[in-house]
């Protein structure tokens, strides 16, 4: 075991919606520095990271081993959430395999890796649940733990799983934004009786920071995190709930799903922007969420919730707790409440996919 505390922290994903909220708890009390690569300096998020203080930039991509090099120097640790919707699920594998090997070989002391579950590994290899985003990742979290095995006396690595954002239940140009019927709100979604295993950002700041805290724990462990497994019909009566406005959850036939909804714009285009629709490992947006409802549909995924009260004791437990932590929120910071936000006037996107054009048409 390296068994080094780290104090400066490289960051790839730092400007994304996980990144900001893990960069912010790094920083907010001066313990680390984060060095974030950006291909835009002069970006808002880049601007709200510089906000909170020991944070700089660096500017490059994370598919070029000069940038990675570049942006290792001088650090001894780092997070690593590539961005699968921007390199697609074979160049994210790649580019994740050579920042864990140019970790190791500069010597970077502590590495996090930021993860999806496996879900076609999960799920017994049915292939109905194959999700190129989700296994793209997860085949990489198992083989950075594999390698940590051998590779722990010259650097630490541990594992950050965590799933759909329950922030994506609100927001716009996401697998699950809702629409108003007759006003009602409503997610017509194919679930079914399944649960989505919803992560809530503000959460996940706290997570990566104690990853970091408590190295010699978290050596070779995949820190699997959420909230709850939420059913949409709970996601309903919860919204319900705290806004007094009406809301239902409609099981849709995957068919409906793909024709009748936003997502029959983009159904066919590759689930990787960058990627290249001639490839044939290249799966489309219809193929990957697919596989990741039916993930979800036949509950796949399994989380230690004894495990995360023990390291967040504050953790959000509830989708009711969030909903309602939201409602106040938005109200505080003069945005409105929930039931205002999610008229189709008033929706944004919390993905940073939605700014970098990966999501057009959904």
């Amino acid at each position: 075991m390296s068994s080094q505390h780290t104090s400066k922290i490289f960051i790839i994903g730092g400007t994304g919606a996980q990144g900001i909220p893990v960069v912010e708890s790094l920083v907010k009390d001066k313990k680390y520095v984060c060095k974030v690569l950006t291909r835009d300096l002069t970006s808002a998020r880049a601007k709200t990271l510089l906000s909170f203080g020991n944070v700089e930039l660096v500017e490059g991509t994370f598919a070029n081993e000069t940038d990675l090099r570049n942006g290792y120097r001088g650090c001894d640790g780092a997070f690593i959430n590539i961005d699968g919707f921007n390199s697609g699920e074979k160049s994210e594998i790649y580019w994740a395999i050579r920042s864990y090997e140019i970790a190791l070989e500069v010597g970077i002391k502590f590495f996090v890796y930021g993860n999806l579950d496996y879900a076609l590994k999960k799920s017994g290899y049915d292939p109905r649940c194959r999700t190129g985003h989700y296994d793209g990742k997860g085949r990489i979290g198992e083989w950075i733990r594999f390698q940590n095995q051998a590779n722990k006396e010259r650097m630490d690595a541990a594992i950050f799983t965590t799933g759909p954002y329950i922030e994506m239940a609100i927001s716009a140009q996401t697998p699950m934004t809702p629409s108003i019927e007759d006003g009602v709100v409503t997610w017509r979604v194919p679930l079914g009786e399944g649960a989505v295993v919803h992560v809530a950002l503000e959460d996940c700041g706290y997570y990566v920071r104690w990853l970091f805290d408590h190295p010699e724990r978290a050596s070779g462990m995949d820190l699997e995190v959420a909230v709850a497994h939420v059913p949409y019909k709970d996601l309903a009566a919860a919204f319900q709930k705290v806004t007094g406005h009406p809301a239902q959850y409609i099981d849709t036939s995957l068919e409906d799903y793909w024709t009748k909804t936003n997502l029959k714009y983009v159904a066919d285009r590759p689930a990787g922007y960058n990627a290249d629709p001639e490839d044939k490992s290249t799966m489309t947006f219809r193929d990957n969420f697919t596989g990741f409802w039916n993930t979800w549909k036949y509950n796949v995924v399994k989380r230690d919730y004894k495990l995360l009260d023990e390291i967040h004791p504050q953790r959000i437990k509830t989708v009711e707790q969030w909903l309602r932590g939201e409602d106040e929120k938005g109200r505080r910071e003069g945005k409105g409440g929930l039931w205002e936000r999610v008229q189709q006037d008033k929706l944004v996107s919390v993905l940073k996919l939605g700014e970098d054009g990966g999501a057009r048409g959904l």
